[in-house]
């Protein structure tokens, strides 16, 4: 468990109770040491988290609000709309972590932090990425995360059919439409696969190894550096 799952999770066991906890039993239910309960401890209290108590006899959080973590309450906005981004337009498994991740964030907030979330003025639309885009998407991200290489039916924009053997280097997002960055192993170049326009994805057994001068950074700034180049002549 991540050190800050640990430090919500201990929120949570500390909250409300009528009885203190001590930190071996703590340490026993996170499978943790006593010390690291007592670093956490201190780390929420000088976060601002009111837990009362101390060493050898034991710790709870009296039963009133809490800070939100404290975020205030254009950080919480902008984590909130995020996860509503990420749960909208990416795969399936990172949709529910961000239902997961804004389910705790809620779970905090004040009734007036709340009243503010209801009253935003985004709405995310998921209505153009469906089932099909959802699972390329997760395919082709894990297949980033493994550095394994895809095979692509691609249709591209003239509804040429073609065939490409790839190393995919990362997933971006153009207001839209997700594209696919890949070191194409046709062109031997980056190449960029809207994946609107994959027909269908392959996993390979193949994998590949990234470098400086192939990775998803080198090709944003080769990316950057055409653009500049353009506007310097203009």
């Amino acid at each position: 468990m991540h050190k800050s799952e640990r430090l919500f999770q201990l929120v949570n066991v500390l909250k409300g109770r009528r009885f203190a906890m001590t930190a071996q039993q703590l340490a026993a239910h996170f499978c943790v040491s006593e010390r690291t309960i007592y670093r956490d401890v201190q780390h929420l209290q000088c976060s601002g988290v009111p837990i009362e108590g101390e060493a050898g006899i034991g710790y709870l959080i009296a039963d009133h609000a809490l800070p939100p973590m404290m975020f205030n309450v254009e950080e919480l906005s902008a984590l909130l709309l995020g996860s509503k981004m990420v749960g909208a337009w990416t795969d399936p498994t990172l949709s529910e972590h961000a239902r997961s991740a804004m389910a705790k964030i809620e779970a905090v907030l004040p009734d007036h932090l709340k009243q503010s979330q209801d009253s935003s003025p985004y709405l995310v639309s998921s209505f153009s990425h469906n089932e099909k885009q959802q699972q390329l998407n997760k395919q082709c991200r894990q297949a980033i995360e493994g550095k394994q290489c895809l095979q692509l039916s691609y249709c591209d924009v003239n509804h040429t059919a073609t065939q490409r053997q790839v190393e995919p280097l990362g997933l971006v997002y153009w207001g839209g439409k997700w594209t696919l960055v890949a070191f194409c192993l046709l062109r031997l170049d980056y190449r960029e696969f809207r994946i609107d326009r994959i027909q269908s994805a392959c996993t390979l057994d193949i994998y590949f190894e990234q470098h400086s001068e192939k990775s998803l950074s080198h090709y944003v700034a080769l990316v950057t550096a055409k653009y500049a180049n353009c506007s310097n002549n203009k």
